[in-house]
Parts: structure tokens; C-alpha cells; sequence
């Protein structure tokens, strides 16, 4: 199993209720603070409240989309540098139509959803959270 060397504050942007508390739930047990939320104005001022050291987005929100809500993150030089993993059901080749505009927002790592395993994401997170520290 991995464990956390630090305690890492998660922002979770994960429309979904249920993938959200289980998603939480594994950076939880591996020491991670996670706060989880359904949209992206509800991120923007979760991120607000508390700087996050790595934010794990669906890119399908409600209202805004994870595109929108990362166009905002960097208009803040606090979260300039801030690492974000794409973790959506866009399918990859889908996700490439983004490519260009992902990688200038500072998009650190792209999942999908129905390849990626519990353990991976969580793995994902932390090595994003030990090159954030």
C-alpha cells in the first residue's frame, strides 16, 4: 500500500455522489485531506477557502466545464502552479480535441475513467503531491 510522507489538501471535483465518496475515501485511508465537491464554482471557492496541493477534476460539470474552471485556477497566481489531474469519462480521443488549451492550463496527468483503477488514481495523486511538496 502507499502511504502519504505528508498530508496533502485534495481538492475533488467529481459531479458524481457516489464516485466522489469513494474516490475521497481512498485518498482518505492513505492520509490525504480531501474536499470534495460537485461543480466548478463550488471549486473555485473551495480553492478559495483552502489553497489545494493537487486538484483531481472531471472535466463534464455541471453548468461549467473543467475547462472553464481551470481557465480560472491559473488567473490566480497562488494557484499558478497548483497540479491538476484530468480524471473524466472523455474519452481520450476526445480529450485530444483539448490537447492544446489542457497543456497551456498546466493539466499534469489524464485519465479515463473506465481505465483507471482506484489504486492508480490514488498513486497518481501522490506523485503529483511529492512533486508539488
Amino acid at each position: 500500500a502507499i502511504t502519504a510522507r505528508l498530508t496533502s489538501n485534495i481538492l475533488l471535483v467529481e459531479p458524481d455522489r457516489v464516485l466522489s465518496k469513494v474516490y475521497a475515501h481512498a485518498l482518505r485511508r492513505v492520509g490525504h485531506k480531501v474536499v470534495c465537491v460537485p461543480t466548478a464554482q463550488a471549486a473555485v471557492s473551495a480553492a478559495d477557502q483552502q489553497t489545494p496541493d493537487v486538484v483531481v477534476l472531471e472535466m463534464q460539470l455541471p453548468s461549467h466545464s473543467g475547462t472553464a474552471f481551470l481557465y480560472e485556477l491559473r488567473t490566480y497566481s497562488d494557484w499558478l502552479h497548483i497540479p491538476v489531474v484530468v480524471h473524466t469519462l472523455i474519452p481520450p480521443m476526445q480529450l485530444k480535441t483539448f490537447d492544446t488549451s489542457l497543456d497551456e492550463l498546466g493539466i499534469t496527468q489524464r485519465l479515463y475513467k473506465p481505465q483507471t483503477s482506484l489504486a492508480k488514481l490514488v498513486s497518481v495523486v501522490e506523485a503529483q503531491v511529492s512533486l508539488a511538496k
